[in-house]
């Protein structure tokens, strides 16, 4: 399938979704605040399209996260009824066969963040950067690890900014104060076992694994920089 047409199908479906769960939202202004990065994601997306097409599996991976983040949205992290769900239709409460005492759902979408979105940040480092070896793997990684910890850091701001019960219900700690530490912990493991899977399969298919990752952990240049590149730089300048 062309990847303008698997574009403009995805597009659609979420579209679709994003409709369904936008009636009568469980908090709708916590449905509101949560959607504001939803909405500046989808316009740098629909604008950068052109220039920058991702792959149909980066399409996916992104997809299938802002689906699960609607879902979040519609019902607050904190009160998604997946349990409800599999007690009603198969008699099975996974709340109770772990021993939970909280909404799990928040954890489950930052573990599935990581795992989902490192691929699509790995494919821009790639082609912006030129990212190769190691660094292919690494840099989408941190850059995961960090984005992670940004919105964390953007949930903080909401909270104090709105506060009262709106706060309470964006951040979803549930009252457990290592919350946000927690989000971040899965969040790169999930990017960190997506990276893990990328490696074995280019392993197993590109032919010149071992010698590019050899290659980009090589020392392209010698000298120091510092202060050394910025004296070679100032007797540049003197000499035009």
């Amino acid at each position: 399938m062309p990847h303008k047409k698997y574009f403009l199908i995805l597009s659609l479906l979420f579209f679709i979704e994003f409709l369904i769960l936008a009636v009568a939202p469980h908090d709708r202004s916590d449905w509101a605040l949560e959607n504001v990065l939803v909405l500046g994601f989808v316009i740098v997306m629909v604008a950068s399209y052109k220039k920058f097409t991702f792959s149909r599996i980066s399409y996916s991976m992104i997809f299938i996260f802002m689906c699960l983040h609607e879902i979040g949205a519609h019902y607050t992290y904190a009160r998604v009824p997946y349990d409800s769900l599999l007690i009603s239709y198969f008699n099975f409460s996974l709340n109770e066969m772990m021993e939970w005492d909280r909404n799990h759902f928040d954890r489950l979408v930052h573990f599935l963040y990581g795992l989902l979105m490192a691929y699509p940040f790995r494919e821009i480092y790639c082609r912006i950067a030129y990212g190769k070896g190691f660094w292919g793997y690494f840099f989408p990684l941190l850059f995961t690890i960090a984005a992670s910890m940004i919105f964390e850091l953007f949930e903080w701001a909401a909270a104090e900014v709105f506060g009262g019960d709106l706060g309470v219900a964006y951040l979803g700690t549930q009252g457990d104060v290592w919350d946000a530490q927690k989000d971040m912990a899965l969040a790169s493991l999930g990017a960190f076992i997506a990276m893990l899977i990328v490696i074995a399969i280019n392993m197993r298919l590109q032919k010149d694994f071992s010698q590019e990752w050899k290659s980009s952990l090589r020392i392209k240049r010698k000298k120091p920089m510092g202060e050394d590149e910025i004296v070679k730089m100032l007797d540049e300048q003197d000499k035009d």
